[in-house]
């Protein structure tokens, strides 16, 4: 297991590391939640590729620097961490909320609300439908959420999690600095 490979990110944080150093990546809640190996694996993409600055980050620009993304939940919402904390990252507005002072507070918050915080319910109601999530896939909202697209199953598909992240950097780009209820033309160069 090769630790150094985020250190274009400052390395990886001792608390990631022993994380890491326990549990090399794993799927949680039904799959509604993925933290990343540190290698590239059959069944997940390690952090050094998922954290490249020539994959999916690129699509987000600003948004997306100086943040270390160890997991993301069913829909593909990146959990990180920057300036020491940890935050979560919504893909289609490349907003952050801060969850957590430490990966053990993160860890807490997503026990007390890992429904909410990882999509486990819907996560749960798809793969009743159809099947386990296969690996390196993400539920993929066909209408963006943050357009008034509904949280069901119906407004979902099964995405390579990087395809999904660069779909919606173009979206969070477009509207990142638009004030709440500003109009807008949405312009996508690859659809959902």
């Amino acid at each position: 297991m090769k630790l150094e490979a985020c250190a274009r990110h400052g390395g990886v944080p001792k608390e990631l590391a022993d994380i890491l150093g326990e549990k090399n990546g794993f799927y949680a809640f039904e799959a509604a939640l993925h933290f990343f190996p540190v290698n590239d694996s059959a069944s997940s993409v390690g952090l050094d590729a998922w954290n490249s600055d020539s994959g999916w980050r690129v699509e987000y620009g600003e948004l997306a620097s100086s943040c270390l993304f160890f997991a993301e939940d069913v829909f593909g919402g990146q959990f990180c961490l920057k300036d020491g904390k940890v935050w979560q990252f919504d893909p289609e507005t490349g907003e952050l909320t801060l969850l957590g002072q430490s990966l053990e507070e993160w860890a807490a918050a997503l026990l007390r609300d890992f429904a909410f915080l990882t999509g486990h319910p819907i996560a749960r109601e798809w793969q009743q439908l159809h099947g386990p999530l296969p690996a390196n896939m993400r539920l993929v909202p066909k209408v963006p959420f943050v357009l008034g697209g509904p949280f069901s199953i119906s407004n979902l598909s099964l995405m390579d999690s990087e395809r999904g992240m660069r779909v919606r950097g173009n979206l969070a780009r477009q509207i990142s600095n638009l004030p709440d209820g500003e109009g807008i033309r949405l312009v996508t160069g690859e659809g959902l």
